[in-house]
C-alpha cells in the first residue's frame, strides 16, 4: 500500500475527531451554566439575603434578639425562611424558645415537606446547634437544654450526637443532685454540731452554777458550826473558872490542900473537812496526863467511832487545854484523866 495514502487517511481522521470534542465541551459548559443559574444561584440568593450568611457559618449580629413574630402559624414558607435566616445571622440557633432558626426551619418543613432550603440548613447547622445545647448543659440550664435537645431530635432524631447530649445532661443533673445533697448534709451536720455545742455550754453553765451554790451552802454551814463551837467554848470558860474557884475554896475550907485537876481553858476541836463534806458524826475517847504545871501531855486514844476519822482533831484540841493541876498536901502534882470528845453537826 502507498504510504502517502496512509498518512492522508490519518490526517483526515484527526480532523474529524476535533469537532466532536469541541461539541462535547460546549455541552458541558452549557450544563454547568444552567446548573449555576437554575440551582446553585437561587439557593445562594435565598441563603445570603440581607447579610448573606451560610448556615454553616452564621454571622453574629451583636444585637439583642428581636421579639418573636406575632403569628408564626399564619406565616408563609418564604416568611419563615426569612425569619430563620435572620435568626441564623444573630446566632439564635436554638434559643430563645419560639424565636430561633431551628423552629422556623422546622415550621417551614411542616408547611412544605421536602423544602430543600430548610432541610439543608437544618443538616448543615446541626453541629453548631448541638454545641449550643452542650453550652446550656454546662451552664446547668437543664430545662432549656432539654428543650433544645428535643428540638434537635425533631431535625435529626437518628443523630448519635443526641445520645451524647442526653447522657451528659443526665450526668450533670445527677451531679447537681449529689452536690445539693452533700450541701444539705453538711448544713445538717453543722446545725447538729451547733446544737450539741449549745447544749454542752448550757449544761456546763448549769453544773458550774450548781457547784458554786453547793460550795456557798457548805461555807455557810461550816461558818455556822464554827460560830457555834466558838460560842460553846466561850461559854465553857466561865464555868471552868467557877469550878476552879469552887475547888480552891473547897480545898481551903477543908484545910487539907488536896483536890483534883480543874479545867481552866477549853479549846474546841476543829471538825475534819472530809467528815463535814460527808455529813459524818462520831466521838473519840481519850486518856491523857495533866502535868504539875497544868498542861496536857501523853494523849492516847482509848476508843473512837468511827475509827481514825476524828482522832487527830480530838488529840489536837485536848493538847491545847489548860488545867489547874491537882493538889496534894498543898503542892501541885501530875494526874491522869479520860475524856470523851463528841463530834456532831
Amino acid at each position: 500500500m502507498d504510504t502517502r495514502y496512509i498518512r492522508h487517511a490519518r490526517r483526515h481522521a484527526r480532523g474529524a475527531i476535533q469537532p466532536v470534542v469541541i461539541a462535547i465541551l460546549i455541552v458541558f459548559a452549557v450544563l454547568a451554566a444552567a446548573a449555576w443559574f437554575l440551582i446553585i444561584k437561587p439557593h445562594q440568593d435565598l441563603m445570603q439575603t440581607d447579610a448573606g450568611g451560610h448556615p454553616s457559618t452564621p454571622v453574629a449580629s451583636g444585637r439583642e434578639a428581636p421579639p418573636p413574630p406575632a403569628n408564626v402559624e399564619a406565616m408563609s414558607v418564604n416568611q419563615l425562611l426569612s425569619e430563620a435566616r435572620r435568626a441564623m445571622n444573630e446566632q439564635r440557633l436554638l434559643a430563645p424558645a419560639g424565636n430561633n432558626a431551628f423552629e422556623f426551619y422546622l415550621k417551614a418543613l411542616q408547611k412544605q415537606p421536602g423544602n430543600q432550603v430548610a432541610a439543608d440548613a437544618l443538616r448543615e447547622t446541626f453541629p453548631f446547634a448541638a454545641t449550643a445545647a452542650e453550652q446550656a448543659i454546662n451552664q446547668r440550664d437543664f430545662n432549656d437544654a432539654q428543650r433544645q435537645i428535643d428540638l434537635l431530635a425533631k431535625a435529626d432524631s437518628a443523630n448519635y450526637t443526641l445520645t451524647i447530649l442526653r447522657s451528659k445532661l443526665d450526668a450533670q443533673r445527677k451531679l447537681l443532685d449529689r452536690e445539693q445533697q452533700l450541701a444539705a448534709d453538711k448544713e445538717k451536720q453543722q446545725l447538729v454540731a451547733q446544737k450539741a455545742a449549745a447544749d454542752k455550754a448550757e449544761a456546763d453553765k448549769a453544773s458550774e452554777q450548781k457547784a458554786q451554790q453547793a460550795a456557798a451552802e457548805q461555807r455557810q454551814a461550816q461558818q455556822a458550826r464554827l460560830a457555834q463551837q466558838q460560842q460553846a467554848s466561850e461559854s465553857a470558860r466561865p464555868q471552868a473558872s467557877a469550878n476552879t474557884a469552887a475547888a480552891a475554896t473547897s480545898g481551903d475550907a477543908g484545910g487539907t490542900g488536896t483536890h483534883a485537876a480543874v479545867l481552866v481553858k477549853n479549846a474546841a476541836p476543829r471538825y475534819p473537812t472530809a467528815a463535814m463534806r460527808a455529813n459524818q458524826e462520831g466521838w473519840v475517847e481519850l486518856a491523857f496526863t495533866i502535868t504539875a504545871d497544868g498542861s496536857v501531855n501523853d494523849v492516847k486514844v482509848l476508843d473512837a467511832q468511827p475509827r481514825h476519822v476524828f482522832d487527830r482533831a480530838a488529840i489536837d484540841a485536848v493538847t491545847r487545854w489548860k488545867y489547874q493541876p491537882a493538889m496534894q498536901g498543898g503542892s501541885p502534882v501530875a494526874s491522869s484523866k479520860s475524856q470523851r470528845i463528841e463530834f456532831k453537826l
